[in-house]
């Protein structure tokens, strides 16, 4: 998720010249490389655990999927959990500026990708690249009228939402925005999140409390996220990983 976006947690490390850098290549080897960010492989296990068997049976009958991958960034989730990349593929595919320009794995499933960041270069890159189909290219805590019509009308019609550890750093206003528009559709969908620890816990709290009014809590896995930075170490003595919480809600009825 692009860090300008955010309410930032001045503990965690930020890295605002990653997220608007013109392709992942610098996301790779700051964040991938240098902190072992390992989750995708968790996301794409649970993915694939609570969400997957639902696709390929919605799938099997001649539908696609609306998928949304909300904060986007670059798309490395939408790789793991769309593509079924791991974490050394996404690695290897973004190893260089010419590489990271096509994803290496197809789509597993019949699927419509949208993007949705504040990043204009992270989204264009995952346009450009293949990755995602469509982009909505806004400030999610303070969007103009035409982009809030434009996020509610595609939180509406997704299928799957995936939201990797971006949720809890938007506003509670915001939060609500997207919840609501997402949870108003009849009929089945599934929404995937992330909570960090032991960043910002009582702003995951809260947000965890306004998903469980409006969704259905389906199941959790519990992971490593990536490393801590030498400034997150210093901030949150003698612990070296940064955890993760991965929540599937789906609609309720």
């Amino acid at each position: 998720m692009s860090q300008s976006q955010i309410k930032t947690d001045e503990k965690k490390q930020h890295f605002d010249d990653i997220y608007v850098a013109e392709t992942p290549v610098p996301f790779k080897q700051r964040i991938l490389d240098d902190l072992e960010y390992i989750s995708d492989d968790f996301n794409r296990q649970t993915f694939d655990r609570l969400i997957l068997p639902w696709v390929r049976e919605k799938t099997a009958k001649g539908n696609s999927i609306n998928y949304v991958d909300l904060c986007s960034c670059f798309g490395n989730t939408t790789m793991a959990t769309v593509n079924g990349m791991d974490y050394e593929s996404i690695r290897h595919n973004w190893r260089d500026e010419q590489a990271c320009q096509t994803i290496e794995s197809s789509r597993r499933f019949p699927v419509h990708t949208t993007a949705i960041d504040i990043s204009e270069n992270a989204t264009r890159y995952g346009k450009n690249s293949g990755l995602f189909d469509d982009v909505i290219v806004a400030d999610l805590n303070d969007p103009s009228e035409e982009q809030a019509k434009a996020l509610e009308s595609t939180m509406e019609k997704a299928d799957v939402v995936i939201s990797t550890a971006s949720l809890v750093y938007l506003d509670t206003d915001a939060i609500k925005r997207l919840l609501d528009a997402f949870a108003r559709r009849p009929g089945e969908g599934y929404m995937m999140v992330n909570f960090l620890n032991p960043f910002s816990l009582e702003k995951s709290d809260a947000t965890k409390r306004l998903l469980l009014e409006r969704l259905e809590f389906v199941g959790s896995t519990a992971s490593r996220h990536r490393r801590l930075s030498p400034l997150e170490q210093e901030n949150y003595p003698g612990e070296e990983w940064a955890l993760l919480e991965i929540w599937v809600l789906r609609r309720k009825g």
